[in-house]
């Protein structure tokens, strides 16, 4: 099985997807199965599959200059392809480059999957475009993915919520945690004295800090939290609201973009994750946290729900609701032996979500769609 892959993040940028895309990686080679990709971002040479990389020419993306989106033309991608003579295309973003992969496909007589990662519809709200632009958006989704042999969701309830706009065959490919990289073992009590923690709880948040991942309710709450417990929020990672959020919050501490056991040691070194997005495709800061033996306080709507059972490793709170995501949280803070509890179930589902076993799962799939005749 030859693949070719056409996505629009690679490193050296870093997020989930590219944290997937590489676990995705290290499964091809361990399995010896052949892939080539495309994409604006080229590792470098400390990863040694970037000579499998083409750099497509690219711009930065209006809503998210971090964000790159190719422009594939006038480049010698046929030909390359030709020569690497690939069995599967996969597209994983509805861009140019997605387009481009879908008619090598077609042109070629090869099958084609696609695979959804984020919820790029659902953010246009929160940057002042209209409920028109959300339809509009909806419409091209329909259109595009429709193309596709199969499309892969992270969680069920993304499929559900594909599916209920109009959007067919989809299948579910989960994401998994690093059970070495993510663990209790990294707590570093050296981390929490820099930061000004004793023995008091230190809340943790991580992703990019963006408008959609509904940071104000988090601002909202940690208002009201502040006037009955004592605590320290750390804030991990970077993004345009990054001076907004200093403002909002001049007593929290940030700890800006964080790889590798810097990341580890500040998961292991919190004692309760709180994450209120609600357009999340999946969390894998969620698994990250579990496998760190964190609690996690988050909200029912998106892929999180998918993974955290309620009153089990943490609590849900209705989304967009400050004060019930507040109370949840507040709960957690006044009961240690709740918070123990939870930690040992978060561990404990940690465990379930396994990188070899998910990635094995997506590699059947895809020999069933070779197989197919349609």
């Amino acid at each position: 099985m030859r693949i070719a892959y056409f996505t629009e993040t690679l490193p050296p940028h870093y997020d989930g997807v590219v944290n997937s895309i590489c676990h995705l990686i290290q499964y091809l080679q361990e399995e010896n199965i052949a892939f080539q990709f495309m994409s604006p971002f080229k590792p470098d040479n400390s990863y040694l599959w970037a000579e499998k990389v083409k750099k497509i020419f690219s711009v930065p993306f209006l809503l998210y200059s971090d964000y790159r989106v190719s422009i594939p033309y006038f480049q010698s991608i046929p030909a390359e392809l030709d020569a690497f003579n690939p069995d599967l295309i996969h597209v994983t973003s509805p861009t140019l480059l997605g387009l481009y992969g879908l008619n090598y496909a077609r042109s070629r007589g090869i099958k084609a999957v696609s695979s959804y990662h984020t919820n790029f519809v659902s953010y246009l709200s929160y940057y002042g475009f209209s409920q028109t632009a959300e339809e509009l958006g909806w419409s091209y989704l329909r259109w595009f993915y429709s193309k596709f042999d199969c499309t892969y969701v992270p969680s069920p309830s993304t499929g559900r919520y594909l599916e209920e706009r109009g959007i067919k065959r989809v299948e579910l490919w989960q994401r998994g945690v690093d059970l070495e990289r993510f663990s209790p073992t990294f707590r570093s009590q050296k981390l929490r004295q820099e930061i000004g923690v004793g023995s008091e709880p230190l809340l943790l948040f991580v992703g990019r800090l963006v408008k959609e991942k509904d940071l104000d309710d988090l601002v909202a709450a940690h208002m009201m939290l502040r006037e009955k417990h004592v605590y320290k929020l750390a804030i991990v990672g970077d993004g345009p609201m990054k001076k907004e959020l200093e403002a909002a919050l001049p007593d929290a501490h940030f700890a800006g973009f964080q790889r590798g056991s810097g990341l580890s040691q500040w998961y292991a070194s919190a004692d309760l994750f709180i994450f209120p997005s609600t357009t999340e495709t999946f969390g894998n800061v969620i698994l990250e946290a579990f496998a760190s033996g964190l609690p996690v306080v988050a909200v029912k709507k998106g892929g999180v729900a998918d993974i955290i059972t309620d009153s089990e490793e943490g609590f849900l709170a209705d989304p967009h609701n400050p004060v019930d995501f507040a109370q949840k949280i507040s709960m957690l803070l006044k009961q240690p032996q709740l918070r123990r509890r939870m930690k040992l179930c978060a561990l404990d589902t940690a465990l379930r979500y396994s990188w070899p076993s998910i990635n094995g799962r997506l590699m059947e799939s895809y020999k069933d769609i070779l197989s197919s005749r349609n």
